[in-house]
């Protein structure tokens, strides 16, 4: 039989190579799991032109999956340093990379990424045609934003952020109700722009149809872009947020009636009380599309910090619903991320994606935990190293600080609680202060 897209396969009761992989990746019955990207609740985000991916599910029954941004800008340009970011970013648990550039030969980095990297790949192409055209804003034509989401399916991306919840009518509603800090959202802010200075209706809205043509013949995924997202806490959940999140529900079931697979773009900034209520009104309007969120930061005032933000933020919304967090890394809001702060944005992602793993109940999730636990209690460091989300570092911390005795760490020494128990339920005798 053949398909089209992933979810068309699904449709069809077609068992393709990338579900059965998703199915035993995550110890799903392949049924239900066909059935689920039948229905648009799970999507595996799978281009026909990217050969390498190993494909991976996202969806709220799934384990929480993380994204990493990376790319080229003007004041950061140098290709081989971004390349080491996503292998290291690969290597510390990434699923996907989502290519940001902004700057100079778009398309090399964008090819070398698909025919090398096995995680799935994500574009937002409103930025590569600034680039690519070389031309003032406003002279960009409609079916040249098209062309650019025509040229990066053909490079093999799988999932592209497209803003297309901002129409006419979303962006009177913007403008009628005001904010503390606007639009963040770099595409939004761009697409806003140009229908400002040319008067006309968001292309990507309006020529949608078009779009799913694309994205049905290489099996792309369309991230449905949240131009509106809210940048601060005083501006979250408010009417144009909602508003957008509304024409992005409508957009889903056109899009699901192509067998285009879908994900929505959640809430950049939003106090902690709120987030649970988002999720369910994300899954309402948006008949359960997988949701994936970039924090949410629960607090505007820690620069340096925001990948604490995220990950509490993050945490909250998966174990609520989200399916897929964006990291965020303590370069946020300031710079391009070096090496070391990929590596701190993955690692509070994965943390705040496993918490909320635990939490919702995912099958497997504590048997992480366990292991952990079951080395502590034998105080097993190699063991507990092995286990650790972060074994450098765990490594690194002991060895700066190396405790006399082995059995022990500086922290505690003999009074050790996990030794002294061991040693007592053992029948020894314990006189910790002559040790």
């Amino acid at each position: 039989m053949q398909y089209t897209t992933q979810m068309d396969a699904a449709r069809k009761g077609i068992h393709t190579e990338a579900l059965k992989i998703v199915a035993e990746k995550e110890n799903y019955d392949i049924d239900k799991l066909c059935t689920l990207v039948a229905e648009g609740k799970v999507i595996i985000p799978c281009n026909k032109n990217h050969k390498g991916i190993v494909p991976n599910g996202i969806g709220s029954m799934l384990k929480t999956k993380i994204n990493v941004n990376l790319g080229v800008s003007r004041d950061c340009k140098d290709l081989d340093v971004e390349m080491q970011k996503v292998h290291s970013a690969v290597e510390m648990g990434a699923e996907a990379i989502m290519d940001l550039s902004s700057y100079g030969d778009t398309q090399k980095f964008r090819r070398k990424l698909c025919s090398e990297c096995p995680a799935m790949i994500g574009t937002v192409p409103i930025y590569d045609a600034v680039v690519y055209y070389h031309k003032a804003l406003k002279e960009i034509t409609s079916q040249e934003w098209l062309d650019i989401v025509k040229m990066h399916a053909e490079d093999g991306v799988d999932f592209m952020t497209i803003h297309c919840g901002i129409n006419k009518e979303t962006a009177a509603k913007f403008k009628r109700n005001k904010r503390l800090t606007n639009i963040v959202s770099r595409g939004g802010s761009i697409i806003f722009a140009w229908m400002e200075m040319t008067g006309e209706e968001n292309p990507f809205y309006e020529h949608f149809d078009e779009i799913l043509e694309i994205c049905q013949k290489y099996d792309v995924t369309l991230s449905l872009g949240d131009a509106c997202r809210p940048g601060c806490l005083a501006d979250a959940t408010d009417a144009s947020q909602i508003e957008e999140l509304i024409t992005l529900g409508e957009l889903t079931k056109r899009a699901w009636e192509k067998d285009v697979q879908v994900m929505i773009e959640g809430p950049g900034h939003m106090p902690m009380d709120q987030i649970a209520a988002n999720m369910k009104i994300q899954e309402t309007i948006c008949h359960g599309a997988p949701f994936y969120v970039l924090g949410p930061l629960v607090t505007d005032v820690a620069p340096g910090y925001d990948h604490i933000t995220a990950a509490i933020g993050g945490a909250i919304a998966a174990m609520n619903g989200a399916s897929f967090l964006c990291y965020v890394t303590p370069a946020e809001h300031l710079r391009l991320p070096n090496l070391d702060d990929v590596k701190e944005g993955i690692i509070a992602s994965r943390i705040a994606a496993h918490a909320a793993d635990i939490a919702k109940g995912v099958p497997g999730a504590k048997d992480w935990d366990y292991a952990m636990s079951a080395a502590r209690k034998k105080l097993d460091w190699e063991q507990m190293f092995d286990v650790a989300i972060d074994p450098e570092k765990a490594r690194r911390y002991r060895a700066e600080a190396a405790p006399e005795k082995e059995d022990t760490c500086s922290m505690c020494g003999n009074f050790c609680a996990v030794k002294n128990m061991n040693r007592i339920l053992d029948g020894e005798i314990v006189s910790i202060y002559d040790e």
